[in-house]
């Protein structure tokens, strides 16, 4: 096992430093390393157990599922707007019909098909960041869009694990075990949603002076991994219980601490699971395959690049734009490995499946750069053959759908009733859940026989109901304080009558949560139990106790939910609103880190001619917490000063430029030999100039560019002497500076030298 450990781990060092050289992903490298260690190219020799390689694997799957978790917070699917969700779900019914459709021409199985269409569906985060930080594109405004969907197919591949596993295990395509399996799985993600806002912050800012990094990262682990073992027993994957963990931490003022140290452990276990990959492919059956390798290829080129484009151009984006997007998407990654480990797994998918798909991984990985350089000639291109009435109407379309639309203020309150409804009602279900199932059947266990039944079922059945009146506070009180309902209380009659209609219909479905709990004990005609579900409600209305505890736990909710994106927001160059103003205006905002070895340190900004020579805008420097403010002409630019521009991509590609040009070669940083600070000592002679001078007369400091540590006289040291203290011979200094700057200054003042001279 330890040998085994050491062959993969050496390996996949050498061929990603290979790899790196090339300037290629090294998770390339990581399956090349497989499939050198693995059985079909040199046979069981190497690696001897590949069953703990498996479960290393499997391993590094948690934790790569984790780390991408802390990458992705439930809250950034809220701010990457329409654009995202439009694009990213095009590209994901495109591509999965179209991947379908062709494993189904190759003649494979429908569950093959299905599989092969899953795993083309989505693009790898990794590498696309990879390669546009490579091609100093990070900056450019189609980067945010490929993040924005990168992060939604992120969560429907999670969503697609949970299915593809239904539809594997059940071996069909029922509708409604597929309906009740995603309702399962949107009310397990919400739960845990809440219940980790709720609980995880507040445990982490109680003891945060405790949590040093050793602590933290334990911690991590066992709650990653305690949330895996909460997914299996719900019936869920292991993946979706590590990356549910990583997004609920990353909604916590820790996020960027712990995937800092998570960095580490993911970089291992992860490296070992793309090498479990590598080992499972046999090279004779990628010579057998060549036809399905290469026209899988093609189709995820070239289907990323329609679909990325068409579904970017949908939501209202410039065609440039939307070009350039689809361009960088056109690979595959990690989750294809993931779902194709899954197929094999559950033993329904063919031993072929999976090489093919990691060699159209490993083919468009490599290919990524050069499709993404191609986006501009292919926009230019066509943009030739485009009429002018084509354009006028992009043009037009593009700025309709960036016009921001006005809700109404009934359906802005109704998405807040709905949404509350969901949230506190999944809450509800989840306590009746753990009640009936677990501590009612162990209540009756415990208690003695003699107890009447009647009295056992009525204490739990209020303590039950106790339990959850705070949630049945904010259902029947969902929305009615809000500002939308207060507008359009003091609106129109027909308004209030809808308010009323509303709140009528939120207490109906408080009373029918309370009748079913009675009806679970008590075998009452539906009249008495309705009656008695009403008096109860109205118990809960009324309830100041209730009320606070429900306000009480909204309040921590939204502290909670709020505080990282608070704290950002302070660190953030510009405000959001005015970032996202600038869209409108083909303009957007980027920001640098001026090198210390800089041309541009020291310099005004008239003097740098930043804006002649890139045509960008400084809108704000930002220097050690400092926020200076669309700064004049001249502001000094410092090391270490953050930049922050606005303007088009190509302005913003020149200012990158600049930057890298701007920057001083080693030969002009260093003029010399490097010197070095070393403690020193002299003794003061008789004739030495020093005799009777104090320290601030002698300008030891600044001709030996020195510091006095200490003075010995009469055996004892005087450390950091005072300013105002007089030399006397046979001192013993004690000085720390450059050795030979303080020996030309021992020698000039020691007066040995005028000695010599006056009696030549």
């Amino acid at each position: 096992m330890i040998q085994d450990l050491c062959i993969i781990m050496l390996t996949a060092g050498i061929t990603s430093l290979l790899f790196k050289l090339l300037k290629q992903p090294v998770v390339l490298g990581y399956i090349v390393a497989g499939m050198m260690v693995g059985p079909y190219v040199l046979g069981e020799a190497w690696v001897t157990d590949k069953a703990s390689v498996d479960t290393w694997g499997q391993i590094g799957v948690l934790f790569l599922l984790f780390a991408m978790g802390l990458e992705f917070s439930f809250k950034k699917l809220l701010q990457v707007g329409t654009t995202a969700l439009i694009a990213a779900g095009t590209i994901v019914v495109g591509m999965m019909a179209t991947g379908f459709l062709v494993g189904r021409l190759f003649g494979w199985s429908e569950i093959n098909s299905l599989f092969l269409g899953g795993m083309l569906c989505m693009s790898s985060t990794t590498i696309v960041f990879k390669a546009l930080d490579d091609m100093g594109m990070r900056n450019h405004q189609f980067a945010s869009i490929c993040f924005g969907i990168l992060v939604v197919e992120d969560l429907f591949a999670v969503v697609l694990m949970v299915l593809l596993t239904s539809i594997a295990t059940s071996r069909s395509f029922e509708g409604t075990a597929l309906l009740l399996e995603v309702a399962k799985l949107v009310g397990y993600l919400v739960l845990w949603f809440v219940l980790g806002i709720l609980l995880l912050p507040t445990f982490l800012r109680r003891f945060k002076r405790s949590l040093n990094d050793e602590t933290l990262t334990i911690l991590s682990v066992g709650l990653c991994l305690g949330m895996v073992l909460l997914a299996i027993g719900a019936g869920f994957s292991s993946a979706l219980g590590a990356f549910v963990m990583g997004s609920l931490l990353a909604e916590t003022l820790e996020a960027e601490r712990i995937e800092r140290l998570m960095e580490p452990v993911k970089n291992i276990f992860g490296s070992i699971f793309f090498v479990s990959v590598g080992m499972m492919i046999d090279p004779s059956l990628l010579a057998t395959h060549w036809l399905p390798i290469l026209v899988i290829t093609l189709v995820v080129i070239l289907g990323q690049i329609l679909f990325g484009t068409f579904g970017t151009l949908l939501s209202g984006q410039s065609l440039k734009v939307s070009m350039q997007t689809g361009f960088a998407l056109v690979q595959i990654g990690e989750f294809a490995f993931i779902i194709a480990d899954l197929g094999e797994d559950l033993g329904v998918t063919d031993r072929s499946l999976y090489p093919i798909v990691v060699a159209v991984s490993v083919i468009t990985t490599f290919l990524t750069p050069f499709v993404i350089r191609g986006a501009e000639p292919a926009f230019q291109a066509l943009d030739r053959h485009l009429s002018d009435g084509t354009r006028r109407l992009l043009a037009n379309y593009a700025r309709s759908r960036n016009t921001v639309s006005q809700q109404t203020l009934f359906q802005r309150y109704l998405r807040r009733v709905l949404l509350s409804l969901l949230v506190y009602g999944v809450i509800i279900i989840f306590i009746y859940t753990l009640f009936f199932h677990i501590l009612d059947p162990w209540l009756d266990r415990q208690l003695p026989n003699y107890i009447p039944q009647w009295l056992v079922e009525g204490v739990e059945l209020v303590g039950l109901l106790i339990l959850c009146s705070p949630f049945l506070y904010a259902i029947i009180h969902a929305g009615g304080r809000s500002e939308e309902s207060r507008q359009l209380w003091h609106s129109t009659h027909t308004q209030q009558a809808k308010l009323i209609a509303v709140s009528l219909l939120r207490i109906f479905v408080s009373i029918n949560i309370v009748a079913y709990a009675i009806y679970r004990f008590f075998t009452f005609t539906y009249g008495i139990v309705f009656a008695v579900a009403l008096v109860v409600v109205l118990l809960v209305m009324l309830s100041r106790r209730v009320r606070r505890q429900s306000h009480a736990l909204n309040h921590r909710f939204s502290n909670n939910l709020s505080a990282r994106e608070t704290a950002a927001e302070r660190r953030r160059s510009v405000s959001r609103s005015f970032e996202g103003s600038l869209l409108s205006y083909d303009l957007h905002i980027a920001d640098f880190q001026l090198p210390p070895e800089s041309t541009l340190c020291g310099h005004s900004l008239q003097q740098s001619g930043i804006r002649q020579s890139s045509g960008v805008s400084v809108v704000r420097i930002v220097r050690g917490g400092i926020h200076i403010n669309i700064p004049g002409g001249r502001s000094i630019l410092y090391p270490g000063d953050k930049i922050v521009v606005a303007g088009t991509d190509e302005q913003i590609q020149r200012f990158h430029r600049l930057l890298d040009t701007s920057q001083r070669t080693p030969s002009d940083r260093q003029s010399g030999t490097r010197t070095h600070v070393t403690l020193e000592q002299f003794v003061v002679g008789p004739s030495s100039p020093l005799v009777g001078t104090s320290l601030m007369q002698s300008g030891i400091r600044e001709q030996a560019q020195c510091v006095v540590m200490g003075i010995e006289r009469d055996g004892s040291l005087l450390a950091n002497p005072d300013p105002q203290l007089t030399f006397r011979t046979g001192d013993l200094v004690v000085v720390a500076g450059e050795t030979e700057r303080i020996r030309q200054f021992v020698r000039s003042n020691s007066g040995d030298d005028k000695e010599e001279s006056s009696e030549g």
